[in-house]
């Protein structure tokens, strides 16, 4: 945040609280110190980290491939593409985000969710395995940026692959798109399966 902001933040948070004490007494002051902190714990909640995602200086000897499965990666003319980026000096890792549904999140059952992103790497790693590419994978947080975020900081990708069986009728699919596209310092690409890739 740049120094002139933080005086503009804090008048922001305290005139409103202190006028609200000193012109209507305790009896307005009160309610609005209680809506301007419950304004600002909001915002909070809701910002995300904005930065790069990626180390500053990938190295760009070794090809470093994070393929990221949000569905299996099965179709034919998926895995060709992804097995086209994967070149003969590429690693490659598949990242399966654990996709947590609201109730199982609230009853903290993440059992079904890591199944299932097992199942789905499963499917990818021997669809790339059947293609000749040796894949690691990864099952990753539900949150499929975070995931992503989390796995570059043991694994420094130099592309990141996202596939994905919805396209741009899902909403989830092309933020997390949009956001890996601007913040990522490696390359990226979106593959919807059973179309061409983005």
């Amino acid at each position: 945040m740049s120094a002139w902001k933080l005086p503009l933040v804090v008048a922001a948070i305290a005139v409103p609280i202190a006028l609200g004490f000193l012109v209507f007494g305790p009896s307005v002051g009160l309610p609005v110190g209680a809506l301007v902190a419950g304004a600002i714990v909001y915002i909070a909640v809701r910002q995300r980290p904005r930065e790069a995602l990626g180390p500053a200086g990938a190295a760009r000897g070794e090809r470093l491939l994070l393929v990221v499965a949000a569905d299996p990666l099965e179709d034919p003319a998926a895995v060709e593409q992804v097995s086209r980026a994967a070149a003969a000096d590429s690693r490659v890792m598949v990242l399966a985000p654990a996709q947590i549904g609201f109730l199982d999140r609230w009853a903290s059952d993440v059992e079904g969710a890591r199944r299932d992103a097992q199942r789905r790497l499963v499917i990818s790693v021997a669809a790339l395995a059947a293609a000749g590419v040796e894949a690691e994978a990864r099952v990753g947080d539900e949150d499929l940026v975070q995931a992503v975020e989390d796995q570059l900081g043991s694994y420094p990708a130099t592309e990141v692959i996202m596939v994905s069986a919805e396209g741009m009728e899902s909403k989830a699919a092309t933020a997390a798109a949009e956001e890996l596209r601007s913040r990522l310092r490696a390359d990226f690409r979106w593959i919807v399966t059973g179309r061409a890739g983005r």
